[in-house]
């Protein structure tokens, strides 16, 4: 029987399109928008060395680049979510394209550091109201059941795979462009799918409701502290006065948010019922864990290749390819075996495949080769991914009340992006821990290669060892090695030359992947937490689900 209806019913208090689109093109559109948010938490990774060289900034610097999104992005995904129930959804989905497509714009013409950073936080905070508000939009658009099911494994495909997307997208541009393309590729992207929201996307009721500022303001600071607490501690360890202040105010702000939440708000932007579904409950755990192992994966092996194999932007970008074909295919089988199997199988199935692929990865070395280590594990993760997001987002968003829609997408965005960058903190406090202590005990031996000019009475010794301490656990980059032989005495350029690419050379590549291994594992504990979660928390049964669709609707898929 041929089906002409729209996606779904207009329901009172709810305005129809302004112009009538296909089922497909609704999903187009709103999949799309989550596909430029998602890709762009990666896509800035690979363009991070060529964007320190033009702001004369370090490694570690740069890395703020990825934290003032990640920090904006999951710091106001609740107020995001929640703004979407009380203003409409549609309306405030345009509204975070817009911010989003303008931070990209200010991000890529920016000439200071600073001016790159506010980019980035304008485009933390578009995502922040855009994505919760696209995977409502899925249950404003959508019936619950068949049309829906397709629908939510179509986004959790991009959500899945845009993340290695990104990181291919970021190789191409940044070898062929420049690194502000990464940015600037968003903004004609974002333009269309402004103008196909405004046209296409039903306006949905607007809930009765105030906005919860202190809420707000309490989540906000609280996820932020703990963020930049986790990034304080990779630069400067744990013997810090200021490391605990930050943690100590990360925990008053979040456990008062809870309690705020729970007791005081007269109209909460979390209301705690949303937890009363164990199983939304659970999936939402899950998520998180399964973020921070996730989006630490992406990072550790983009650094590994960059910095141990030496591949370049183009090359790193294409090595991920793979990954995202697997994501994409992986889901779309998973969503039609999502009836038959249940949730609670795939998830545990998807925990114990990310954990394997992590203890694999952290037995890497230098002389850890693409396709005999690194693809192995990046496929059997990849598949990991396909496994978790689409039971994991049907479990969230199934059977919400409508009034909650917004934020119960919020809270399973929340656990994905907050997680990522929480677990990228984690893992890279462990890698610079392991970092610091590999150097520390490897030094004596490396400065025994040095071989100094004659009469040097160990001068040059002296000062390569004055610069290695002043660098750090960040190591010095190639800029500043050529740096510091350009300022020696003539005498000794050469030595100091044969030293840096050689003994250091080879020092560093093993301290990279010793650390990036350390790494790796914290990434497996991390699974080994998404199982526990998985197996004891999820007791959803396939018979809760929506009816499953037919073979011709799959097929359609």
């Amino acid at each position: 029987m041929t089906d002409t209806k729209p996606a779904r019913t207009v329901k009172s208090g709810e305005r129809g399109a302004r112009r009538h689109a296909s089922p497909a093109l609704v999903l187009l559109i709103i999949a799309g928008a989550q596909l430029m948010v998602v890709l762009d938490g990666t896509i800035v990774n690979i363009a991070l060395p060529s964007m320190g060289r033009y702001f004369h900034r370090g490694q570690t610097d740069m890395t703020w680049a990825l934290n003032a999104y990640s920090l904006a992005f999951g710091g106001l995904l609740l107020l995001g979510g929640r703004s979407g129930d009380i203003l409409g959804r549609r309306r405030m989905f345009i509204i975070g394209l817009v911010l989003f497509t303008f931070g990209s714009f200010t991000a890529g013409i920016a000439n200071s550091f600073g001016l790159l950073l506010a980019g980035r936080v304008i485009q933390g905070l578009g995502g922040a109201i855009s994505s919760p508000t696209a995977l409502s939009l899925i249950t404003n658009e959508f019936e619950e059941g068949r049309e829906r099911t397709r629908a939510i494994a179509v986004y959790a495909a991009v959500s899945g795979a845009g993340a290695a997307l990104g990181l291919l997208l970021g190789g191409v541009l940044t070898n062929y462009l420049s690194w502000r393309w990464v940015l600037f590729v968003n903004v004609p992207i974002g333009a269309v799918l402004i103008v196909g929201a405004y046209l296409y996307l039903h306006q949905t009721e607007r809930l009765k409701g105030r906005f919860d500022l202190v809420g707000a303001l309490m989540s906000v600071g609280g996820m932020v502290s703990l963020v930049y607490g986790f990034i304080h501690v990779a630069r400067s360890g744990w013997g810090n006065t200021q490391t605990f202040a930050v943690f100590a105010l990360a925990v008053v702000l979040l456990v008062g948010f809870v309690l705020y939440e729970a007791f005081v708000a007269a109209d909460p932007m979390m209301p705690m019922r949303i937890f009363e579904n164990r199983n939304r409950s659970g999936s939402y755990l899950v998520m998180l864990v399964v973020g921070a192992a996730m989006f630490g994966m992406f990072y550790f092996i983009t650094f590994f290749v960059q910095g141990v194999r030496d591949y370049g932007p183009l090359k790193t970008g294409v090595a991920f390819l793979p990954v995202a074909f697997t994501i994409g295919i992986t889901s779309q089988v998973v969503s039609k075996i999502l009836h038959i199997v249940g949730p609670k199988v795939l998830m545990i199935t998807g925990t114990v495949l990310l954990t394997i692929s992590l203890l694999w990865l952290s037995t890497v070395d230098p002389n850890t080769g693409y396709a005999s280590k690194l693809l192995p594990g990046m496929i059997v993760l990849a598949v990991a991914m396909g496994f978790l997001f689409v039971p994991l987002t049907n479990t969230a968003v199934s059977k919400v009340a409508n009034t909650d829609a917004g934020l119960a997408s919020a809270l399973l965005n929340v656990g994905q992006q907050v997680g990522g960058a929480l677990g990228l903190s984690v893992m890279t406090t462990v890698f610079g821990t392991a970092a610091r202590n590999y150097g520390s005990s490897h030094t004596g031996a490396l400065m025994s290669k040095l071989v100094a000019p004659p009469g040097d009475n160990g001068q040059l010794a002296k000062a390569i060892g004055a610069r290695l301490k002043e660098a750090g656990s960040n190591g010095l980059q190639p800029e500043d090695i050529k740096k510091f032989i350009a300022g020696l005495p003539a005498g000794e350029q050469s030595a100091a030359s044969k030293f840096f690419s050689g003994p250091y050379k080879d020092f560093g590549h093993h301290l990279l992947a010793h650390a990036s291994g350390m790494g790796f594992l914290a990434g497996a504990m991390f699974g080994v937490v998404a199982i526990i979660s998985a197996a004891v928390i999820i007791n959803i049964k396939k018979s809760d689900l929506p009816a499953e669709p037919p073979a011709e609707a799959l097929a359609a898929a």
